[in-house]
């Protein structure tokens, strides 16, 4: 069975064979929307669904590659293609397989099963970052999909369409879908977009009804609550970037506080206070925000935040010390961020993300994912950077490439045993080729077929002749041997009474062993002439094998020069694809590396920014104090409020994890994807993630 049974690959090339196994021997009348019954009729292509279905994706490609280019599976030329292409798709080859099915999705395929499988082909692109490819897709459908695919098709095309920029076309879009009643999920996910594509057209107030539904919107589960919050942040960040604090405010505070946003929603809520000029009321969230991870961004801004607050409530002390407790903070925080680019730096951070894994390097294909991190110093400050899309896609090419570095020492290992085969064939022919010789020269068969025509003519003689004693027994022809004797020893005998008696007894005795030879004689012939007849056999088979002793004599050497050459030629092939491979790996090591240690001094920046503008300011209430100034006057490069913490980026939500596969026909549920990550800070709690399908969590 398949390791995920709701992959996409398995779901695209389940297409291809999922009437193999269970098709009757005769053809049924095909339905519309699905691909006519088949049987396996080339044994060969059932040893490569074999592997298939033992999730051995790459044992299944390289049969089916091997048997297809030595013309092995003539009546599966279709299916082995469409086949590979899910194959490929499995192993993340995406192009390869899309290729495969843009070639086979013709009109000659079952609306039904073309429709799902360019509707899966656009959600292979767009995982991909493929745009153009993932809407000229899903605009190839033609009709309506079932209720749960159609409803993902529209959100996979708005997603596409915002992505791209092009918010009128998706607005349009989603202010046309109707959705059921059932499809509350995807409702929800709807309005959260097209309130997004609003806000990123600079319409505020119309984007207010739409995330407002959303972010008050009630549900026990997980998914549902934080598009709540997200819905809510993005509109209160959009409040405050409108200069509206007054109305950030109050949807700020419906995040949740134990939410994975609800840093940001705390230094938003803060901002908002400090818009309106309210000081002490702004300190209540900083302060909550100060006890939490240091490395978030929020809580950096919110070390600075706090002692502007008290330095604009003339509490210089207390502004100080806050200045100085921060200055403490980004200090320790650099040091080890220093430390942790240092253990990025020695080469091996990957190689112990894989480890951790435990069987990361065992597995493969596109739908594996890392599930935890070393503990390692750099783990802490790149939370955020390897859930990222882009990464997680590079590690799985990394370690892909690593199982395909143990999969040639595998094969290089097989050149060393056909090395050993083809010694120990060498050494046995060089120790049987006298004895063939020897043989050969002999002459031993021409013997046999002499020996076999003298005893056939004897046995023709026999039956000829009718000399029933030649076939007796040993036991029969020393008998009758005594009796000719016998007889002769007589003939020159008296004739005398005594003697006459014992030439009477020899007459009978005679007759008595005449009739019993006689009677066992045409059994005795028959027995013989099949006894021949086996024996012709055997010179036939003999014959047959010594021609072929002769043919290999001659034809031995050639052989085993061709297979040396054959192998010496693999080898070669094998020991350049090991170089390049190692080669690619260090290149995908260096990228990878060069992303975590980007993501460090990012964050090094950042703090190091942080640490002026506490020092500058820290320093500006020391000379204040030392000259007897007054009220505390923070310059304008110190004032985190001027840049109320970072842009928040309003952007397309994910799609209902479970809106409704439970629910969908048999064999229709969308497999899942794992979307790409979007191109801004991946720690903006509204940054752009794409619809995952029914069945995914965000």
């Amino acid at each position: 069975m398949k390791r995920l049974p709701q992959l996409l690959a398995v779901a695209i090339s389940s297409m291809a064979i999922a009437s193999l196994t269970a098709a009757p021997a005769h053809a049924a009348k095909p339905e519309a929307d699905k691909l006519s019954p088949t049987v396996v009729r080339d044994l060969h292509f059932g040893d490569a669904l074999f592997y298939y279905y033992q999730g051995e994706d790459l044992e299944a490609i390289t049969r089916l590659l091997a048997y297809q280019q030595w013309g092995r599976m003539p009546h599966h030329d279709a299916e082995t293609n469409l086949l590979l292409g899910g194959l490929y798709l499995s192993l993340g080859l995406h192009n390869e397989a899309g290729e495969r099915f843009e070639t086979l999705l013709t009109r000659s395929v079952p609306e039904g099963v073309r429709n799902r499988a360019w509707f899966y082909l656009g959600k292979v692109w767009y995982a991909r970052g493929y745009l153009d490819r993932a809407e000229r897709a899903i605009k190839e459908v033609q009709g309506r999909l079932t209720p749960d695919l159609e409803a993902e098709r529209m959100h996979l095309l708005s997603n596409i369409l915002l992505r791209q920029q092009r918010f009128d076309e998706a607005i349009a879009l989603l202010n046309s879908w109707r959705g059921r009643k059932d499809q509350s999920d995807w409702l929800a996910y709807a309005q959260y977009n097209l309130g997004v594509a609003l806000v990123r057209k600079g319409l505020i107030a119309e984007a207010d009804p739409f995330l407002t539904t959303v972010g008050t919107l009630e549900s026990g589960r997980r998914e549902l609550r934080s598009l709540k919050d997200r819905a809510n942040l993005a509109l209160g960040y959009a409040y405050l970037q409108n200069n509206q604090p007054d109305l950030a405010k109050p949807v700020l505070q419906r995040v949740r506080l134990d939410g994975p946003y609800s840093n940001k929603a705390l230094l938003g809520v803060g901002w908002a206070d400090a818009a309106s000029g309210q000081f002490q009321e702004a300190l209540t969230p900083w302060m909550e925000l100060r006890d939490r991870n240091l490395l978030d961004s929020a809580v950096q801004e919110a070390y600075l935040a706090i002692p502007y607050a008290f330095a604009k409530l003339n509490a210089n002390a207390q502004a100080a010390e806050n200045y100085e407790t921060a200055i403490r903070s980004f200090d320790a925080e650099t040091s080890n961020i220093d430390s942790s680019i240092a253990e990025i730096e020695d080469g091996t951070m990957l190689d112990r993300l894989l480890q951790r894994d435990g069987r990361g390097r065992d597995q493969y294909g596109w739908f594996w994912q890392l599930r935890e991190l070393p503990n390692a110093p750099e783990s802490r400050y790149l939370y955020h950077l390897l859930a990222g899309h882009d990464f997680q896609e590079g590690l799985k090419n990394y370690r892909d490439l690593a199982f395909l570095g143990g999969t040639l020492s595998k094969w290089q290992d097989s050149i060393v045993a056909f090395d050993d085969m083809l010694d120990t064939r060498e050494r046995a022919y060089a120790e049987r080729v006298p004895q063939a010789d020897a043989v050969l020269a002999s002459g031993r068969l021409d013997k046999y077929g002499a020996d076999r025509a003298t005893v056939g003519g004897m046995l023709d003689e026999v039956e000829t002749t009718q000399d029933v004693a030649a076939l007796g027994t040993a036991q029969e022809r020393e008998q009758w041997a005594r009796i000719m004797r016998l007889e002769a020893a007589l003939l020159t005998a008296p004739d005398d009474e005594e003697t006459n008696a014992i030439r009477e007894k020899t007459r009978l005795a005679k007759g008595v062993l005449y009739w019993r030879l006689a009677e066992a004689f045409k059994a005795r012939v028959w027995n013989e002439r099949r006894t021949l007849k086996d024996l012709d056999q055997a010179l036939r088979e003999a014959q047959n094998r010594w021609v072929r002793v002769e043919k290999a004599r001659g034809s031995m050497p050639n052989n085993t020069g061709e297979f040396a050459a054959r192998v010496a030629a693999l080898r070669a092939r094998l020991e350049g694809a090991q170089v390049r491979l190692a080669e690619v790996a260090k290149q995908q090591n260096e990228l990878l590396e060069t992303l975590a240690r980007s993501e460090l001094e990012q964050q090094k920046e950042r703090i190091g920014t942080y640490q002026i503008q506490a020092r500058f300011a820290l320093a500006s209430i020391y000379d204040r104090a030392a000259l007897g100034g007054g009220a505390v006057s923070v310059p304008a490069g110190e004032q985190p409020s001027e840049s109320q913490g970072e842009l928040e980026q309003v952007q397309p939500e994910q799609a209902p994890s479970d809106a409704a596969p439970g629910n969908a026909p048999a064999g229709e549920a969308p497999p899942v994807e794992t979307p790409p990550a979007p191109s801004t800070d991946s720690t903006d709690p509204a940054a752009p993630q794409p619809a995952p399908p029914a069945g995914e969590s965000p």
